[in-house]
């Protein structure tokens, strides 16, 4: 069924006046001062005092469970598709992380494809923490280049004591096969970097920018609010590459973490561009805090509505203008991943959208042209929930 929605402010996520949207399969093929459609059957959303958005994109994700930092008992299960879709997130990416020794990016893999036949839009990343990582090919250029689904490699572990500590080569050699591999699948090849606690944690990445020819936005650290001296570091790798904010685990950690909010108006008071900066949530992964001598003394659980709440606060509590406060869910992240249809509104983009109210609560959510929740209330939830 067609979805006509009327009378909304649109964020695309550049403001632009009110007009009518139609969307149609799957595709948003009309964006008009008003729309007429006779009398065709279709559902007509009044958008009236509402913000129209384009649905949120969410790059790092451990769809299929992660953790196990504090034994078999502290392994993360599968994310539900509510917990995705009630958080305003249409498009996922999923990672694995710590644990590439008894989870295989072969589940990851099939966790995406489940996720796309329930209904909304899921890439993955390649590999986990490890080097030389696990792969489903053997080899990570194959991974990206051959698997529809696999975007890009990561989440590698670098200046972390989970890290395998790659030499520079290794680092050059991983990054280089990734960023082939997306040349010949037509992908971004981007090669997601897991940024622990070690001082001046942005050198590996230095090393390897000055050893080769990578340009530096074939790199996508995240983590880069998780402690001070790191988001110092940040403000300055930020101006000429990616930065990416993790949303979920600052509640947990806040005698150390930068809140999100205020990392990402910290970040643009620094001069770092604004089309350079992503939120991410870290969902479903295991947000485990360790004492000085490496000993586990708490584990926590990310989720998606993370990013919401910090996007709101951004907008609300920080004064970051909410055009500028989008981007970092929708086409920055669109822009780092290549997904020339996602994260933007315009004619022939993937239909894939948000309603939100001035509190920034989402009212509706339509994931590849289909209305998934109306008027707050989920209509749609997994094939096990």
């Amino acid at each position: 069924m067609m979805i006509l929605i009327k009378n909304a402010e649109i964020y695309a996520p550049k403001p632009m006046e009110k007009k009518d949207v139609l969307v149609a399969g799957g595709k948003i093929i009309s964006i008009q001062d008003k729309i007429d459609v006779g009398n065709l059957e279709l559902e007509v959303i009044d958008g009236s005092g509402l913000k129209l958005t384009p649905g949120f994109i969410d790059a790092h994700v451990h769809i299929a469970g992660a953790g196990g930092e504090g034994g078999p008992a502290t392994r993360t299960p599968e994310i539900p598709l509510s917990q995705l879709l009630e958080a305003g997130v249409t498009t996922v990416i999923g990672c694995l992380g710590t644990d590439g020794m008894t989870r295989s990016v072969e589940s990851v893999l099939m966790k995406v494809k489940a996720l796309r036949d329930e209904g909304m839009s899921a890439w993955m990343y390649s590999g986990s923490y490890q080097v030389p990582t696990p792969t489903i090919t053997g080899e990570v250029g194959s991974d990206v280049a051959m698997i529809e689904e696999v975007i890009g490699i990561g989440e590698i572990a670098l200046s972390d004591h989970r890290s395998s500590t790659p030499t520079t080569a290794e680092l050059i050699r991983l990054v280089e096969h990734a960023r082939v591999g997306g040349m010949l699948g037509g992908k971004a090849g981007i090669v997601n970097i897991h940024m622990g606690d070690a001082k001046n944690p942005f050198q590996p990445i230095y090393d390897a920018l000055a050893q080769s020819e990578l340009p530096i936005k074939q790199f996508y650290p995240t983590h880069c609010n998780r402690n001070n001296y790191i988001f110092e570091d940040a403000k300055e790798y930020g101006k000429k590459g990616w930065v990416d904010i993790t949303t979920s685990s600052y509640p947990y950690f806040k005698e150390y973490e930068i809140k999100p909010s205020k990392a990402l108006a910290e970040f643009l008071k620094a001069g770092v561009p604004e089309d350079h900066i992503t939120f991410t949530s870290d969902a479903n992964g295991s947000l485990p805090g360790f004492d000085e001598t490496g000993n586990l003394v708490k584990v926590e659980k990310g989720l998606p509505m993370a990013n919401l709440t910090e996007l709101r606060d951004a907008v609300l509590v920080e004064k970051v203008p909410f055009e500028t406060s989008l981007k970092v869910l929708t086409s920055n992240p669109a822009a780092a991943l290549k997904l020339k249809q996602k994260g933007n509104i315009f004619e022939g983009a993937d239909a894939d959208l948000l309603l939100m109210n001035d509190n920034l609560e989402i009212q509706h959510v339509i994931a590849k042209g289909k209305q998934v929740m109306k008027d707050g209330k989920l209509l749609v939830k997994g094939s096990y929930e």
